[in-house]
């Protein structure tokens, strides 16, 4: 995040750039993938462990929202119960709490993924950093969001623990767990938690997704037309998107439609296009699975396109409930380091929108940056008499 600025009362311009995403792909590729499973292909990463049989989404006893429970733990089925028509902007709160949690849960999983790669020169690299990149915007856009409704964001209070699933329930058959970046990680983290609402690329588990929820979010703000306030939104150059107060219903359809598109929810139709080549994120990631770029050809989609190498990664094991069990004391030094860090993070993002601004954006990024040299030292120590090497827990101290 750069160039932030605190905008309560700017003009307001074309906030959202709409990209990302061969829309058109999203049918008719998932229409290629069973229904149980969104990709199934032989892992040959030994350190990614076995692809489960039941495919991304399998997960052991695990609470509905790991601690602590924080604003974003209300259940997605449980606000998708209350009748449309009852959804005002107390409903609207809440949901959008839910959304902060969402898109804050994604992060920890796809930076320890991108910190585990090391020549970052590669495709899969530049498509992991970009995803990246897409949901520190999304995260922006849903804080903005909550502001613009009365509603003040506590990211801090929204910080999973891994492994768990993800907040509110959604997809609540995924266990999402931290590691380094093999292809297992790849197929039962990373795409499961972008895959498509379409159908056809669904899982048996009928829990609602990411793009359900959103889906209900934008209905809800047509119907309620709730009055938006600028006041205590923030501006920010993200990554290659632009950050703007919302201060519209259309505003309001822009942003949830980039988030939808990016990754969350991915658009099914295929008469949907979009300026820039990229691919959703689920398909983003879907071609570092299957080491080809998606393309069309006169039989539909198919990773049939140029090479994408799987790159290299430190081999970060998986991080087990409750963490690092007897860490050495170097270890605890640098696990304390990032936890201390990660925490500065979330609380100086908190502090931007509750009238920090700029300023707390500003000190939020450069904490942020800083946890890549612990995380990366983490990766390069073996741990005693098992597979893999430490990485960071994102635990808050």
């Amino acid at each position: 995040m750069t160039g932030t600025t605190e905008d309560a009362h700017g003009s307001a311009a074309n906030p959202f750039r709409r990209r990302s995403l061969l829309a058109s792909a999203a049918l008719v590729a998932a229409a290629q993938v069973p229904a149980a499973n969104p990709v199934r292909a032989a892992d040959p990463d030994p350190a990614g462990g076995p692809d489960p049989a039941g495919g991304p989404g399998q997960a052991g006893a695990l609470p509905e929202c790991a601690p602590p429970a924080g604003p974003g733990c209300r259940s997605v089925t449980g606000l998708l119960a209350v009748p449309e028509a009852d959804r005002g902007v107390g409903w609207l709160r809440q949901a959008l709490e839910v959304a902060v949690a969402l898109e804050l849960a994604t992060l920890p999983p796809y930076l320890c993924a991108w910190w585990s790669v090391g020549d970052r020169r590669g495709e899969a690299a530049r498509l992991i950093r970009r995803i990246i990149g897409d949901e520190m915007y999304h995260l922006g856009v849903v804080c903005n969001l909550l502001v613009a409704v009365g509603g003040r964001p506590r990211i801090r209070e929204s910080a999973p623990t891994y492994p768990g699933r993800l907040p509110g329930g959604v997809r609540s058959g995924l266990k999402v767990y931290l590691s380094g970046l093999t292809r297992s990680f790849v197929h039962d983290v990373m795409m499961a938690i972008e895959a498509p609402d379409t159908p056809l690329a669904r899982a048996a588990d009928r829990s609602p997704s990411i793009g359900d929820f959103y889906g209900d979010l934008l209905k809800a703000f047509r119907e309620a037309a709730p009055e938006l306030s600028a006041r205590g939104q923030l501006s920010s150059r993200i990554g290659s998107d632009e950050l703007t107060p919302v201060r519209t219903l259309d505003d309001v359809e822009r942003c949830i439609a980039i988030v939808k598109e990016q990754g969350e929810g991915t658009a099914s139709s295929p008469a949907d296009s979009f300026q820039d080549d990229h691919p959703a994120h689920y398909y983003a990631f879907a071609e570092i699975y299957h080491g080809r770029q998606l393309r069309r050809t006169d039989h539909g989609w198919h990773f049939t396109g140029a090479p994408v190498p799987f790159p290299d990664a430190r081999p970060m094991a998986r991080v087990p409930a409750g963490g690092w069990p007897h860490p050495p004391e170097r270890v605890r030094q640098l696990l304390a380091r990032f936890d201390g860090t990660y925490a500065t993070v979330l609380d100086k993002l908190d502090a931007a929108w509750s009238g920090g601004g700029a300023s707390a954006m500003g000190a939020a990024v450069h904490a942020m940056r800083a946890m890549e040299e612990p995380a990366v030292e983490l990766m390069e120590i073996t741990i005693p008499d098992a597979p893999g090497n430490y990485g960071p827990q994102f635990r808050l101290p």
